[in-house]
């Protein structure tokens, strides 16, 4: 089974809008040929941006508990043992590839490609959802 990882970013486009292909991955988590990796850390990362943009998202806490609940029932959780940091402009993202790295996990599925420059060194890919959707046809 492949498994991805999925930034934060993707995560929020897919609940603020219904329209767009991280709204279409994460429909397919249930039913796909893939699974997502989460790490503790990065689970925390979802729930404070999730509470955090609450009432743009039109969602309540309860709502919130139940979607952090059904991706950590889904996912394959991994322990990060070995810290890669600094290497990206951004620790939350530097966190995003040691999860990979540890996971041995080849693709992050992310908006921001620009933020994941170099992670090919570490033999992981960043991709968009749309390019991501484009493989699984």
């Amino acid at each position: 089974m492949n498994e991805i990882i999925i930034d934060t970013n993707v995560l929020f486009a897919g609940l603020y809008s219904a329209s767009g292909a991280s709204y279409k991955l994460l429909g397919l988590l249930v039913s796909s040929d893939f699974e997502i990796t989460l790490s503790t850390p990065l689970l925390f990362e979802y729930e404070d941006v999730l509470k955090r943009n609450q009432v743009l998202l039109n969602l309540e806490p309860t709502e919130i508990e139940i979607i952090l609940d059904n991706l950590c029932r889904l996912a394959h959780f991994q322990k990060v043992y070995f810290l890669w940091r600094p290497y990206l402009p951004d620790p939350k993202d530097d966190m995003v590839l040691e999860l990979a790295v540890a996971a041995n996990n080849q693709i992050i599925v992310t908006h921001n490609l620009k933020d994941f420059a170099g992670v090919n060194k570490f033999g992981v890919e960043a991709i968009t959802p749309k390019q991501f959707l484009e493989r699984l046809k």
